[in-house]
């Protein structure tokens, strides 16, 4: 399948009712990710297919609800061509370290979607050659 559905992640006003109201009724695996100083991005572990997260309002007048994430190659080239199609970047190219390259757009009628890309491997370093000597 060409770009699937990798994760999709709630933006919610209320973490700990979320987290409460969804591991009930769902029976969700739900793990606590500390963000450094910043707040807590909760991994939803559902079992079956694409997992995802949960987190509380990143700043005020951010919208709650669901947004699912898509796969692509390559996040910047998938903005450039939503943009190119109509789309509107709401967040650009943002590394979240191990976890991959997300960014965000608005299709043309105003739906938010995520691509999300995964982390490039580490570049392993050259083995010094010993001289025998």
């Amino acid at each position: 399948m060409a770009n699937p559905f990798a994760h999709i992640e709630l933006t919610t006003s209320d973490l700990g009712a979320a987290k409460k109201f969804y591991k009930k009724l769902f029976d969700w695996k739900l793990t606590d990710m500390p963000m450094g100083d910043g707040p807590v991005y909760t991994m939803i572990a559902p079992g079956k297919g694409p997992g995802g997260g949960m987190q509380a309002q990143p700043m005020p007048g951010a919208p709650v609800t669901w947004l699912p994430y898509v796969e692509v190659a390559d996040v910047k080239k998938a903005l450039a061509k939503a943009e190119k199609g109509g789309a509107k970047v709401i967040m650009p190219t943002m590394d979240i370290g191990k976890n991959g390259i997300i960014g965000i757009f608005a299709d043309p009628a105003g739906a938010l979607l995520g691509v999300w890309a995964k982390a490039k491997p580490a570049k392993k370093a050259k083995k010094a050659k010993k001289k025998k000597g």
